[in-house]
């Protein structure tokens, strides 16, 4: 087992209360029918939340990440492989679940639209 495996698995087993929170809403297909993993590595990051099927990372930022040029690389990381990063405040999950399970069901339809255009124009480029 690798660093970044042992660290994500280690990270698991000890979710914030934000974290626990908003993973009680996306594990097991809960939200919109899509897969959400946790503690996701992906290059050399880790994902809090991450949905292959719809290209998705959610991450939850609490103080220390206001401003953060660290986030801003792996953001930049994320987008250049295709995948969409949501940011929400661990506060915003604590006290405004419901919102913040609106703001993610967005960005997933988003996504559903993004790849529906992106299948028709497949289709008339080839045909």
């Amino acid at each position: 087992m690798n660093n970044l495996t042992a660290l994500s698995k280690k990270l698991r087993q000890n979710m914030t209360d934000a974290e626990k929170k908003l993973w009680r809403h996306l594990r097991a297909r809960q939200l919109a029918g899509v897969k959400f993993r946790r503690q996701q590595p992906m290059g050399g990051y880790i994902a809090d939340f991450y949905c292959p099927e719809k290209k998705i990372v959610i991450e939850l930022d609490g103080g220390q990440h206001s401003g953060n040029g660290a986030d801003k690389i792996r953001d930049e990381f994320m987008e250049k492989a295709g995948i969409k990063v949501v940011r929400v405040w661990n506060n915003e999950v604590l006290t405004n679940i419901n919102g913040v399970l609106e703001y993610i069901l967005s960005v997933i339809e988003e996504r559903n639209s993004c790849n529906r255009y992106l299948r028709k124009k497949q289709w008339l480029v080839i045909k």
